[in-house]
């Protein structure tokens, strides 16, 4: 028998990747002499860990995506795609949109696809980057005066006394004519050749299996929830993990191909991208 091989599998410490990669964390799924060591970083270390290679398997911001196509092919399932829905700009007042733009506002990083999707929403404005869970809090202290959500603080919000000012997938949706809206992504480096399809199927079996084996999937997410009950969870892992976690399908490769065209006609990223997908068994 061969020996085992290590891959790093790296991914945020949020209720929707914990779910996809249950089955591999648990050992649910014959991986032949492969070896998944998961590593979780918020999603703005992740994004700059990948623009050095240092994983072998990363999720990434499709933001960042951009950047690191040399070194990563993107994964055809794993992704986290919001219809009609997404990251939320978020404030302690009664904003208008139009306010945004003479605010300071609370983003996770500019390398997230919040951060790029916001920017083509409102152009230029004043930022400052905050550790995304700490975001929330941030605007009901009066820190800031705006915020962007992700992760479960896209359901929580309110319970702070705060309100929605701009739902960016609602927005990306009506400005395409209805496409969906990539935020992560999952991408595998290159460099491990012929072996890719193998260990992109693996993959796909482990968001298979949380998705047959929903309450099981579940009970290990929600010790990333950050404060989250059963229900709103649930609801979370349904947001970013379904059929186009499965399979971009035609509509997501869609949405992808449109962010990133406008994002270059706005300068917002150096170069057009041309998504190269990896093989799959």
């Amino acid at each position: 028998m061969p020996p085992d091989r290590e891959l790093t599998l790296a991914h945020s410490p949020d209720p929707d990747d914990a779910f996809m990669h249950f089955a591999l964390a648990a050992g649910r799924i014959d991986t032949g002499e492969f070896r998944f060591k998961h590593v979780l970083e918020d999603i703005e270390s992740l994004n700059r860990r990948a623009l050095r290679g240092e994983y072998e398997i990363t999720a990434v911001s499709m933001h960042a995506y951009a950047y690191c196509l040399e070194q990563y092919a993107l994964l055809p399932h794993g992704a986290s795609i919001g219809d009609r829905y997404g990251p939320k700009v978020v404030a302690k007042e009664d904003f208008k949109i139009r306010d945004l733009k003479r605010s300071k506002i609370a983003i996770p990083g500019t390398m997230t696809t919040a951060y790029l999707v916001l920017r083509l929403a409102l152009g230029d404005f004043e930022h400052e980057n905050v550790a995304f869970d700490e975001i929330p809090q941030a605007v009901a202290e009066g820190r800031y005066k705006a915020g962007l959500l992700i992760h479960e603080g896209q359901l929580t919000f309110e319970s702070l006394g705060l309100t929605q000012v701009l739902d960016l997938g609602e927005w990306f949706a009506g400005v395409t004519g209805g496409l969906p809206l990539p935020l992560g992504v999952n991408a595998i480096r290159k460099d491990l050749g012929a072996d890719i399809p193998r260990i992109s199927g693996y993959l796909k079996r482990s968001i298979e299996y949380g998705l047959e084996h929903r309450d099981e999937a579940l009970a290990h997410a929600m010790q990333y929830g950050r404060g989250l009950d059963r229900a709103l969870a649930d609801k979370f892992v349904g947001m970013y993990v379904n059929d186009f976690t499965l399979a971009f399908g035609e509509r997501g490769e869609a949405g992808v191909r449109e962010l990133l065209t406008r994002a270059h006609a706005a300068n917002l990223i150096p170069e057009p991208v041309a998504i190269e997908f990896a093989k799959s068994e």
